[in-house]
């Protein structure tokens, strides 16, 4: 079938399966009924209509990335095939929204040891992304990478990201040592066009520079620039990225719960909010998912962890997101969310099709306990794990439900990415939050500021000189 003709697009649908969140398949006390839907009949309509309401505006700019961005996309495959051509490796000098995403969207749809394979196999540089200031980590990254061979992309929106700044400095400083004039060569800036630090230093340092929409904050930034240039480096179709992300929100523009996914998702999640199930785990059944759940962490946490609702209101909102992954964690974690306290939602994600078929060989015939594999296949092996583990929790009375991926593509990594974006900004009406703001980050910003000596957070300094000393006693 033609890709991309309109049964295509249909057949590559996502599909949101939430039997096991109703009361006939996990009982009365913790399932839902067609009663509360009713019940909740006139908040969801409110939270539809807000959001649709402020699309493109305020901190809701990212609605609008699938489709306002065709210039710039050309401008992004242009550099990444300069970049393809002149360097053996790119790095992302970010943290938070600025790496999670690109690291998501590289574990999704390249190939799962693509810094291992050979050059003339992935025809495309090595991918690193340093989201940390730990410095044995930049050391080990300075070991393995030839900086002439290099090319960096510094990601911050404000420029006074001191984690990021920290790296660029470092960083900037080694390319001017060993290049000199041609340093600038070796760094593409991606950040704010108008205001913060950055865009003024990569002005001074004659970089190239993209931007980052004045309307798209770092945990709904991955389908502009931020994400889309390192994606496009390692050779991803950043144009099928955003079909996807746009064939999603024509589906999350119908108002009918039934048939939006993110709606309906994140009203479920709202309805387990109201019953105390405060964490909310991801589980994907493919390692190329693994850093979706990552990345969702993010999303989900920094979004709807909120002190107060736009009333001023002390709610103490949101759940707390935890990343799983099957079939590994069925051997870590399971235990605890099939029989401890009930506290969970699980959201499961299956792939229909994977993009490789795996025989078991035939072996160890006298031993029933391993010869029932032969014959079959991983990727058998790995939807049946993923069904049990749906039937364990489901017997065991546990809210959980599951999406399906038809297979792990660019079009289809663009809906999971929108579809999530969406149920958050859902359910964040649902909540009556600012969805879009982040104060509890910026208390720590502030200390980390003060501890340095920042010019301007000296009263920050002088609380915590003064905050109480810790108690020798409480040491062991």
């Amino acid at each position: 079938m033609a890709k991309n003709n309109a049964q295509w697009r249909k057949d590559m649908e996502l599909k949101l399966d939430y039997n096991n969140m109703m009361r006939e398949f996990v009982g009365v006390d913790q399932g839902f009924s067609e009663e509360d839907f009713k019940d909740n009949r006139q908040l969801v309509l409110n939270a539809y209509k807000t959001v649709q309401a402020n699309r493109g505006t305020g901190m809701m700019g990212w609605t609008e990335l699938p489709y306002n961005q065709k210039e710039i996309v050309e401008d992004i495959i242009a550099t990444a095939k300069d970049v393809k051509k002149k360097f053996d490796n790119f790095v992302v000098l970010g943290i938070g929204g600025s790496a999670l995403g690109p690291i998501a969207v590289f574990q999704a749809l390249c190939h799962l040891r693509h810094n291992e394979l050979p050059k003339k196999v992935r025809k495309a540089p090595k991918l690193y992304v340093e989201d940390n200031v730990d410095p044995e980590r930049m050391k080990a990254l300075l070991d393995v990478i030839d900086i002439e061979k290099t090319c960096f992309n510094v990601i911050t929106k404000s420029g006074a990201t001191s984690e990021t700044m920290a790296q660029y400095l470092i960083i900037m400083k080694i390319l001017k040592d060993k290049l000199g004039a041609k340093a600038k060569d070796h760094m593409i800036a991606t950040t704010s066009e108008k205001k913060g630090n950055l865009i003024k230093i990569a002005r001074e340092e004659g970089l190239k520079t993209f931007y980052i929409p004045d309307g798209v904050g770092g945990r709904f930034s991955e389908l502009c620039p931020v994400g889309l240039l390192p994606a496009a480096v390692v050779g991803i179709d950043i144009k099928e990225l955003l079909k996807g992300a746009a064939y999603m929100d024509k589906i999350c523009k119908n108002k009918d719960v039934r048939k939006n996914p993110a709606l309906m998702s994140a009203l479920l999640e709202y309805l387990a909010m109201q019953k105390g199930k405060n964490i909310s785990v991801m589980m994907p059944y493919a390692d190329s998912l693994k850093y979706i759940a990552d990345w969702y962490c993010q999303l989900w946490g920094e979004s709807l962890g909120k002190a107060v609702d736009k009333n001023g209101n002390k709610v103490y909102a949101g759940q707390t997101p935890v990343k799983s992954l099957g079939v590994t964690d069925q051997h870590s974690q399971v235990q605890l969310y099939r029989e401890g306290p009930f506290d969970k939602v699980i959201t499961l994600i299956g792939v229909e099709n994977y993009r490789t078929t795996v025989e078991i060989s035939e072996g160890c015939k006298d031993i029933p306990d391993v010869s029932f594999l032969c014959g079959h296949t991983m990727n058998e092996l790995i939807t049946a794990e993923r069904k049990a583990t749906e039937y364990a929790l489901t017997t065991a009375n546990r809210l959980n439900y599951t999406i399906t991926l038809p297979e792990v593509n660019a079009f289809t990594i663009g809906q999971l990415l929108f579809m999530f974006e969406m149920e958050t900004a859902f359910a964040g009406e649902m909540l009556n939050i600012d969805t879009f703001n982040q104060p509890g980050v910026e208390g720590g910003k502030n200390a980390t500021y003060a501890l340095f000596g920042k010019k301007g957070y000296e009263t920050t300094k002088e609380e915590m000189d003064n905050s109480p000393k810790k108690n020798p006693e409480y040491f062991c």
